[in-house]
């Protein structure tokens, strides 16, 4: 989750479709509900703090969690299970391509670009933009990779910032924790390359428009994550680690606090949730997703933090997180408007008419992509939180169902409505 402080270790042991067959109770991960708190004293004191409902927040842990909440004045109340029931079946039992009832590893969302650029060669060109952590230190890992989608003409698709057509570009799965996120990217490319010659408006948009996708910024996270099977791992960081004292689902570097625009002020501690890193754009990972932005986007914004990307500015991003229910246009870095903020605010509802999200401003978050490539490049930028905070459907492991029951229903017209925006955002 992008706006969200989450800082502490969760207890997890792995466990079935049947719960109460499971851990022992004092063991299972549980959403917490906790009135009055604030979240900075939260985070001060380690824990792994989400926003729930009514402007409440959730600390996420096991009952050795909660009695510490007790010991430190707080009375938290049992609010959602972390784990939601895994239909039987064959989609129940994990493999190497799919884990926790359909969701797909971090290799399979690389094969998936491959069969698409192979079946779909006028449209689709992949790239290879980096490295993660593991790769780049020998330990396996994984090429980042991204995908452009248009109707290829000469000089399309090139990492160059001088396109002639627009861009708008998509990223998922940055924490590897949030699951549908990478589903959703998965999603999209479907839709736009199936759809060209056959949707009116998608054979527009690859018409006129490139759309660019890494559905996977954090893969060796995502491979952490899906060792659980059935029962995910939460980690939600890079597999960096350096730091003797943390072993995953703690270990690494909050990729989405390492970003260069307003490096520092997030968390400090190794083993936190959102532990910043040594330093700016530390990650291999970071590293790989910045210098793409800025092959993909020129410089439209001035220096300054009140100067306002010019109504010529051409490029949409959005960053796909979880949970909220949430559209969030920066800044992150301040609680201060940004200068184009009425103009975000504007291209943010007409998303959130598809969706039903609530449009609201970030803040208390730094080093976050979304600043970057919004006050490093003028690029109209989004945090879409996706998903509630309870019920099958909500948290950070949703049932797989609710991928094509809800999230890809409810946000197929925001990603369309991006896409058709992304040669004039800041014009309506």
């Amino acid at each position: 989750m992008k706006a969200r402080v989450c800082l502490a270790v969760v207890a997890l042991v792995l466990f079935g479709t049947n719960e109460s067959a499971a851990a022992q109770p004092d063991e299972r991960p549980f959403y917490w509900q906790v009135q009055g708190a604030d979240e900075l004293t939260l985070q001060a004191a380690g824990f792994d703090v989400e926003h729930g409902v009514d402007g409440t927040l959730q600390v996420v842990g096991d009952q050795r969690v909660a009695d510490r909440l007790h010991v430190l004045g707080y009375r938290p109340q049992k609010f959602d299970t972390v784990y939601k029931p895994v239909p039987a079946g064959p989609a129940a039992t994990a493999s190497a391509l799919t884990f926790y009832g359909g969701y797909h590893t971090a290799a399979e969302h690389e094969k998936h670009l491959t069969d698409v650029a192979a079946a779909f060669p006028a449209l689709t060109q992949v790239f290879d933009i980096g490295d993660s952590w593991r790769k780049s230190r020998g330990q396996g890992g994984h090429e980042i990779k991204a995908i452009c989608i248009t109707k290829k003409q000469t000089g399309d698709c090139s990492l160059k910032p001088n396109s002639t057509k627009p861009r708008f570009a998509m990223m998922a799965q940055i924490h590897a924790r949030e699951l549908a996120t990478g589903e959703l990217a998965w999603r999209w490319i479907d839709h736009v390359t199936k759809g060209y010659g056959t949707d009116a408006e998608v054979t527009s948009i690859l018409d006129t428009t490139e759309l660019w996708v890494v559905p996977i910024v954090n893969p060796d996270g995502v491979d952490i994550v899906a060792s659980g099977g059935n029962s995910p791992l939460m980690q939600r960081k890079n597999a960096n680690n350096t730091s003797a004292s943390c072993s995953a689902p703690n270990a690494g570097v909050d990729l989405n606090r390492n970003s260069t625009f307003k490096w520092g002020g997030a968390g400090t501690s190794r083993c936190g949730e959102t532990y910043q890193g040594t330093a700016s754009g530390s990650e291999p990972e970071t590293k790989a997703i910045e210098a793409w932005f800025k092959q993909l986007f020129p410089d439209q914004r001035g220096p300054g933090d009140t100067d306002p990307a010019p109504v010529t500015t051409k490029g949409v991003m959005i960053t796909v997180h979880s949970y909220g229910n949430l559209i969030m246009p920066p800044w992150g870095w301040t609680w201060d408007s940004n200068p184009n903020a009425q103009q975000l605010a504007a291209l943010g509802r007409k998303m959130a008419a598809f969706n039903g999200y609530t449009v609201v401003a970030e803040g208390d978050t730094t080093g976050t992509t979304d600043d970057f490539t919004y006050g490093n490049l003028g690029i109209a930028s989004y945090t879409f939180e996706i998903g509630s905070g309870s019920g099958s459907c909500g948290g950070f492991f949703p049932q797989y169902s609710c991928v094509d029951s809800l999230f890809w229903p409810k946000n197929k017209g925001a990603f369309l409505t991006a896409a058709k925006a992304a040669k004039a955002p800041y014009a309506s």
